[in-house]
């Protein structure tokens, strides 16, 4: 993979990103209504005003109008821009220092660079959510990090399983030699294996993240409905049943896994450029 300095991943990986949230955001409100339907009530006690990827994008664009699905747009690329930032300057600066060289480095570097860079992110979450305003008036400073304790994890077992599955698939299929090494394709068909297991590992964590950000709160700021990451998983699991944990898997994959795609094709494209100006000044 090309060196570059970890100040420039920031950018680069914010940038990719960004790029990837414009195309995915309509999904990315598709999946929040899905995995908010039915909220601790066991199936087939509550109206299903969501069903499936396509009548799910007709009924919010008829409810909301076709701007409906891009809700969202501007915090969604704060959130990706700050998290993403600060995830790929950290994994970079692990690059850097050798230790995603060593046997499960990759999967360590992108697991503690997603738990920064979703720590740091947290209160712009907040803002796709559309309550940073209200939680800062009500609650203060530490008002903007509630919900991070699901978010964490999302975002650890997803990046550790972006990036180290993309650098080995990317390695593989150059190893095959069926595109030209320094082809756009390697990195599209690696982005396009990563995608299925970033999806696989983080919808579970994507249900429970989307839940506890938006359950209401008590004076104190304590979640009324969960106390954290584990008695969410745990009322799901009794309440509505294990597969609740793939509410919205349709709409999941195709946000997530486009947006792995995008966000990598673009990253490493990007890269690609930045090496080549790097050499043309030296």
């Amino acid at each position: 993979m090309e060196t570059v300095a970890p100040a420039v991943d920031l950018v680069l990986g914010a940038s990719a990103c960004c790029l990837a949230c414009v195309f995915t955001n309509p999904l990315e409100v598709v999946k929040t209504r899905l995995q908010l339907q039915g909220e601790l009530q066991a199936p087939g006690t509550y109206p299903r005003h969501y069903r499936g990827l396509v009548a799910s994008v007709a009924a919010v664009a008829r409810e909301d109008g076709l701007c409906g699905l891009q809700k969202g747009l501007a915090a969604g690329l704060l959130y990706q821009g700050l998290m993403n930032g600060v995830r790929f300057y950290c994994y970079s600066l692990a690059c850097q220092a050798g230790i995603t060289q060593q046997p499960g480095g990759t999967v360590v570097a992108g697991a503690v660079a997603g738990a920064l860079g979703a720590f740091v992110g947290s209160p712009a979450y907040l803002s796709i959510l559309g309550a940073m305003e209200t939680i800062w008036r009500q609650q203060g400073l530490a008002g903007l990090w509630r919900g991070v304790g699901g978010a964490v994890p999302r975002v650890m077992v997803g990046s550790a399983a972006q990036l180290a599955t993309f650098a080995s698939s990317k390695a593989w299929v150059q190893e095959q030699q069926w595109l030209p090494e320094d082809s756009w394709l390697v990195a599209l068909a690696g982005g396009m294996i990563s995608s299925i297991a970033v999806v696989a590992v983080m919808t579970p964590f994507d249900v429970v993240s989307t839940r506890l950000y938006n359950q209401p709160v008590d004076g104190a700021g304590r979640g009324r409905l969960y106390r954290g990451l584990a008695d969410c998983l745990v009322k799901t699991w009794r309440l509505e049943g294990p597969l609740a944990l793939y509410k919205g898997l349709g709409p999941a994959y195709l946000r997530l896994g486009p947006h792995t795609i995008l966000s990598m094709l673009f990253w490493d494209e990007l890269r690609k450029l930045a090496v080549r100006s790097q050499d043309q000044g030296t």
